[in-house]
């Protein structure tokens, strides 16, 4: 998957990752938190701090270690919660660490990892039930399909 934009959700009013697979077929929306929004478009932009900030100083001491990101995946949804797996190589020995997606995703666009999603987790997030946050995906996921490129803002690939 590719992180295809970071657009603030005009119902909820709150960020919202979108991941889209290469063939544009599977869509992923992801609300995160404005911290995490934060550090996903400071790495977009391509903006330097003065100082590292927190998943900078992860890369760093992933770095550091003689260690290596191989992928993020988002691995399950539970309870309209997303969670995720940051998978690193560390002395040949494959390791996996629980993480928020917005961090993994952060994680993963400062080490230019692969994003994943499980097949699971696409399904279960087409069948929703009919709840007011399903609702509220759905007129996104249709307003980002329906929408202007231009529309998308400064953080759009």
């Amino acid at each position: 998957m590719d992180v295809k934009a970071l657009i603030v959700d005009p119902i909820a009013n709150m960020p919202v990752v979108i991941l889209r697979d290469a063939e544009d077929k599977s869509f992923l929306p992801i609300w995160v938190g404005v911290f995490e929004a934060n550090a996903i478009a400071l790495q977009l932009e391509g903006v330097k701090t003065p100082r590292p900030m927190t998943h900078d100083l992860l890369k760093e001491m992933i770095a550091t270690l003689n260690a290596s990101v191989e992928r993020v995946v988002i691995t399950k949804l539970h309870e309209n919660t997303f969670y995720a797996e940051i998978h690193l190589l560390a002395a040949d020995r494959p390791l996996v660490v629980d993480s928020r997606p917005s961090d993994a995703i952060a994680l993963a666009l400062r080490t230019s990892s692969p994003v994943f999603v499980e097949e699971a987790v696409l399904e279960k997030s087409r069948a929703q039930d009919d709840s007011a946050e399903a609702q509220s995906h759905e007129r996104l996921r249709k307003w980002f399909e329906e929408a202007d490129p231009e529309s998308l803002g400064k953080y759009k690939m």
